[in-house]
This record gives structure tokens, C-alpha cells and sequence, in this order.
């Protein structure tokens, strides 16, 4: 237990810290989610939508120090993929983006 005065005071901020990020990481991935659930409904246009949401928002979780900028760089690299792949019908494409199985990896 902090002893001090500013080492209590820093337990206080470490909390509240504590408290807002998880939040904001919640708020993320489910932005995230619905990204996910619009490209595997298969709705192109749901997808795009949700997808020029959710790019603002990792850009915001950067900025906050929430995440780093390659994981938010992968982030929307993947999420892109997954867009893109919606719309195309070649199954080679598709199936080459399977391997990555990208919502289970980068949603933990």
C-alpha cells in the first residue's frame, strides 16, 4: 500500500486511468465487431460504412496512447482486406484470406 502522499495520489490516477481505457478499449472493439459482422452478413455497403467508422476511431486510440500505431496500422489493414473481400467472388481470394482468420486473432 502507498505510504506516501504523491504515491497514494498516483494509486488514485493509475485508477482512474485504469478505469477510462478500459472504455475506450471496449468502445474499439466493438466498433471492430461490427465491422466484422457487416462483412460476414455479407452486406457490402453495411461493411463500407462501418469500416469508414471505425478507421477514425483506432486513429483516436493511438493518438490516446491506447494502442501503438502498427497494431492500429494491422488493424486497418485486415479490416480493409475483409471489406474488399466481401465484394469479390473470386473463392481463391477469399480463401487465402481465411488463413489469416483475422476477426478471432485480432479481437482478443
Amino acid at each position: 500500500m502507498a505510504n506516501t502522499a504523491q504515491a497514494k495520489k498516483r494509486a488514485r490516477q493509475a485508477e482512474q486511468s485504469r478505469i477510462r481505457n478500459a472504455g475506450q478499449r471496449s468502445n474499439l472493439r466493438t466498433f471492430i465487431k461490427k465491422v466484422t459482422a457487416a462483412v460476414e452478413s455479407g452486406d457490402k455497403e453495411q461493411a463500407q460504412t462501418a469500416f469508414q467508422t471505425v478507421v477514425p476511431v483506432i486513429d483516436s486510440a493511438v493518438s490516446k496512447g491506447l494502442i501503438h500505431k502498427n497494431k492500429a496500422s494491422r488493424s486497418k489493414s485486415r479490416l480493409n482486406t475483409q471489406v474488399r473481400a466481401n465484394g469479390l467472388k473470386s473463392t481463391k481470394f477469399k480463401k487465402r484470406l481465411m488463413h489469416f482468420k483475422v476477426s478471432a486473432f485480432f479481437l482478443r
